[in-house]
């Protein structure tokens, strides 16, 4: 698989495969961030993105049939070319839309049929645990995804949100080509042990949310407000007095990006890029000119200065609330 438009490749795992350094995280196409884009506006955005060098694009079962629906319309002309990842591990369908996780085998595999049937593929290039079933032991999970690993189903397995002690039972039995985890200059935690274990065991790591769900790129301001459809409006992060306080932290990113010529979400991706050569971070927008910047920041380099004025940026200002609410915040770090 080979990257175009300038973008290096990466390599999620050791026995995993390349991709380009930036990929595409496709949830808020539908989803998560207020109104779903208009569905030929979605899929013009996804081949913008293959057409620019993009070969990640990561979906979800539990966003939405339409998501995975519009993914596979929108990469079908481009087989071959880009690697398509998906998420099983929840029940769907409740009356109360309620989330129930479940990772029982006859599940997976149940799930694993409906989202090859929307991707529009023979197989599923990488696929994630959502988030981990303490009621089904990782091995069962391991053992089924390298199951359909051998009936040519799915070709990498990952996880997403795991605890290190959960990522090594499960590397085990199937070796993990990558762990997906929040990941960016607000959230830290996957530093103290899950970057480490993944180095040592040879996994690559795929960070969404890198720009901080928006926060990065400067574009929210201290009298922000979110609708019900939002779910910026649940997260601590973004409460009134926290978000006031998180913003001199973007006051002292956009003082380093306008020295560098480059914007504060360039600099947010770019140090991302710099701190492992197996990351691959993947942030979504539903606009071109956005994908275009990120993408940008493949090229921009960071320099001791700039890594130490980074430092210094965050030594400073102490990010103020949770990433999650407490409800999921319990679910992440299995």
């Amino acid at each position: 698989m080979a990257a175009s438009k300038g973008l290096p490749l990466r390599r999620l795992g050791l026995r995993g495969f390349d991709v380009a350094a930036i990929g595409l995280g496709c949830m808020g196409l539908t989803r998560g961030y207020g109104p779903a884009a208009p569905k030929a506006e979605a899929i013009a955005l996804i081949r913008a993105a293959a057409e620019r060098g993009v070969t990640l694009f990561d979906t979800a079962q539990i966003y939405g049939a339409a998501n995975e629906e519009i993914v596979g319309e929108a990469l079908e002309p481009f087989k071959g070319q880009v690697a398509i990842a998906t998420k099983f591990g929840y029940e769907l369908g409740h009356a109360d839309g309620k989330r129930v996780l479940n990772s029982r085998p006859e599940h997976i595999r149940q799930t694993t049929e409906d989202s090859l049937r929307r991707l529009r593929v023979e197989a599923i290039d990488l696929y994630y645990q959502h988030r981990v079933d303490p009621g089904v032991p990782i091995e069962d999970v391991a053992g089924t995804v390298a199951d359909l690993v051998k009936e040519g189903k799915v070709r990498h397995f990952g996880l997403s949100e795991a605890g290190v002690g959960t990522i090594r039972r499960a590397h085990a039995v199937l070796p993990l080509a990558a762990v997906q985890s929040e990941y960016s200059l607000w959230w830290r935690e996957p530093e103290k042990e899950v970057l480490p274990t993944l180095e040592e065991l040879g996994i690559g790591f795929v960070p969404f949310a890198p720009l901080g769900r928006g926060f990065l790129t400067g574009a929210i301001g201290a009298g922000a407000t979110f609708g019900g459809d939002d779910i910026r409006s649940t997260v601590p992060r973004f409460a009134p007095e926290a978000l006031k306080e998180n913003l001199l932290l973007v006051g002292r990113l956009k003082a380093i990006a306008e020295g560098k010529g480059v914007t504060p979400a360039q600099i947010a991706l770019a140090w991302l890029l710099s701190r492992r050569h197996w990351i691959v971070p993947i942030p979504g927008t539903t606009r071109i000119a956005r994908l275009e910047e990120n993408l940008a920041a493949a090229k921009v380099r960071l320099d001791g200065d700039d890594l130490e004025a980074i430092r210094q940026a965050l030594e400073a200002v102490p990010i103020q609330g949770d990433r999650y609410p407490p409800e999921l915040m319990a679910r992440a770090g299995r």
